[in-house]
């Protein structure tokens, strides 16, 4: 079964293509990259994988059900955070964590197993608006991790964090990757992290999926020795700008605004 099952992907904003025409099948419990230079259109596809943004064409299938059709049974087990996302202000992060566990249906004693995992236990009292970045990134990976989902999306989800901390990270969704089974998809501007987690490989470039397999496939293809040399190959190769629809970061303006 497909964890995601995307077909023909099409958006448009202010008349030019962000995304165009993606097909991308991501197998249960497949750990795959989905990269390029901004404007690409990745998070614009994940938007659309996630039912937040309507496809002018194509279809989604999450975990097997249809959106916008079953849209709450396929983001029953899937979940997702970004380091763009911000946190409610006068909050506290335990009430935060909760109010997703309560959600879930989670165990009331999830929100301190996922504050022990991610070292953030001290933040707990802590009130959303007096965290860093960093901290706001790993309280995401909490909250994104509570429901113990079949499916988890990760935009860009170590941005904010020092090279222990991230380091920790990829070795802590690995490991709960394989005790767990999960599906992740991520996006990442750090290839070296691309290449220790994912198995797979999806570059895409305007709006296009230009790429798919192994990174050392990829870079063999492009004649490069890493992935970070197959970015910019392709980077200069498809002369990348943002396109209208998507903010010089890759955030759709509509998720920017």
């Amino acid at each position: 079964m497909y964890a995601i099952e995307a077909t023909g992907l099409t958006k448009s904003f202010r008349g030019t293509r962000a995304v165009d025409a993606v097909d991308l099948l991501v197998e249960e419990g497949d750990l795959v990259g989905l990269l390029g230079p901004n404007g690409a259109g990745k998070t614009t596809t994940l938007m659309m994988l996630l039912g937040i943004t309507d496809p002018d064409a194509g279809q989604v299938k999450l975990l097997g059900h249809p959106l916008p059709e079953d849209r709450s049974k396929a983001l029953e087990r899937t979940n997702f955070t970004a380091s763009y996302i911000s946190l409610p202000e006068g909050m506290r992060v335990r009430h935060y964590l909760r109010v997703f566990a309560d959600l879930y249906g989670a165990p009331k004693d999830r929100v301190q197993e996922m504050a022990d995992l991610l070292g953030i236990t001290e933040l707990l009292g802590r009130l959303t608006h007096m965290v860093s970045s960093g901290q706001k990134t790993l309280i995401g990976l909490a909250k994104a991790l509570i429901s113990r989902p079949r499916l988890l999306i990760l935009d860009e989800p170590t941005a904010s964090l020092d090279p222990e901390v991230s380091a920790h990270i990829r070795r802590l969704l690995l490991d709960l990757q394989v005790q767990q089974g999960f599906t992740v998809l991520i996006t990442s501007h750090n290839m070296a992290e691309i290449e220790r987690l994912c198995r797979r490989v999806v570059f895409m470039a305007g709006g296009r999926i230009v790429a798919d397999g192994t990174s050392q496939d990829i870079a063999s293809r492009y004649g490069a020795e890493d992935l970070e040399s197959t970015f910019l190959s392709i980077a200069a190769e498809h002369r990348i700008r943002p396109a209208p629809g998507e903010a010089a970061s890759g955030v759709p303006t509509e998720i920017g605004r």
